[in-house]
């Protein structure tokens, strides 16, 4: 269940961490996923011992070759039942790019604007869950200084 939140929640473990990266110009950046074959939100699973912003900073090299601003706000967590934990998405402005490390799961990162995101989510996934997470998104990247 994806619901929206302005803080971590506590109630549980947070065993993933998402971002929405925004750069200056207000576009975002998204990943595709070789092997989902799927357009998705740049992130992963906690390893062992590290911190959310440790997760959140590793995934982003990872997958897209981005270095996020510390201003980092969540915008909503998806509950798992089957492992009682969240993972939690967030929305930060791009610092800067760095290269992206070879052997993980995404191609490449993709820039568009949120409106583009979204139509291109619906026509791939049909309109749910992640159109949803993108509408959220904007309204709180607008508030990024």
């Amino acid at each position: 269940m994806l619901k929206r939140i302005d803080a971590l929640p506590n109630d549980k473990r947070i065993a993933g961490v998402h971002s929405i990266p925004v750069l200056e110009d207000g576009s975002i950046v998204m990943a595709w996923d070789r092997n989902e074959r799927a357009l998705t939100t740049v992130g992963g699973r906690l390893e062992p011992g590290e911190t959310v912003d440790d997760a959140l900073d590793r995934e982003t090299v990872e997958e897209a070759g981005l270095v996020l601003k510390v201003d980092r706000r969540p915008v909503a967590a998806w509950y798992w039942e089957s492992t009682d934990t969240y993972t939690v998405f967030f929305v930060a402005r791009v610092d800067r790019f760095v290269p992206m490390p070879d052997g993980f799961e995404t191609t490449g990162r993709v820039t568009m604007n949120f409106e583009t995101a979204r139509q291109m989510v619906d026509k791939l996934e049909g309109e749910g869950l992640r159109s949803q997470l993108l509408e959220w998104a904007e309204e709180e990247a607008a508030k990024l200084p």
